[in-house]
């Protein structure tokens, strides 16, 4: 199982996140209450070791912003959330970076085709809201052949069931391993993960 925990903003929380086992670590670039610049993120990066993804995460930037922010940073992969179109990932693989490409488990069906993201990401109808939904549903979507990641409303307690019942290929969580609106807990970092994996 392929695990994110995203929203990180201090040492700490990426050290108990990659010690515990993540596969990837997500920076907020983003107007959000986890937002930071990229000037921290680039200060960040030496806490990531080599193996584990640092993902940029961005909602309604032009693709164009989006890269340049990223690169700002010292990142390779970037999330996109917002209205995108198959363009856009192709403009991030032309910069040399990899996308997971943001999608809300009630859009469109054509937004669950394969446009060549490197990951999917189907999140909460309100995405970042931390509202649980019925994961189940993800089983008609036809992503059983596809790396994508099950987000929103996800949690320590709640992850594994969700998981399986998505029959997701990975996680991704931020509100829920937090003790207030974008501080991070580090227990439960490590017990979301823990959960996860096994």
């Amino acid at each position: 199982m392929f695990v994110k925990v995203c929203g990180l903003s201090t040492p700490e929380s990426i050290r108990e996140a990659v010690d515990a086992g993540a596969d990837a670590v997500g920076f907020v670039l983003t107007a959000s209450p986890r937002v930071v610049s990229p000037a921290h993120v680039a200060e960040l990066l030496s806490n990531v070791p080599d193996g584990v993804a640092a993902v940029g995460v961005f909602r309604d930037e032009p693709v164009a912003d989006a890269v340049a922010i990223a690169r700002a940073a010292g990142l390779e992969w970037i999330q996109l959330h917002g209205e995108r179109t198959p363009e856009d990932v192709t403009t991030v693989h032309d910069a040399g970076m990899k996308i997971i490409r943001a999608v809300a488990m009630g859009a469109a069906p054509e937004a669950f085709e394969n446009w060549g993201e490197d990951l999917l990401l189907v999140d909460a109808a309100v995405p970042g809201s931390g509202e649980s939904w019925d994961y189940g549903s993800m089983r008609d979507k036809g992503l059983d052949a596809r790396k994508w990641l099950l987000a929103g409303g996800l949690d320590p307690a709640n992850v594994a069931e969700a998981a399986r019942a998505a029959e997701a290929w990975g996680v991704d969580v931020s509100s829920g391993v937090e003790q207030s609106r974008g501080i991070k807990d580090l227990a439960k970092i490590r017990a979301f993960v823990t959960a996860a994996k096994a």
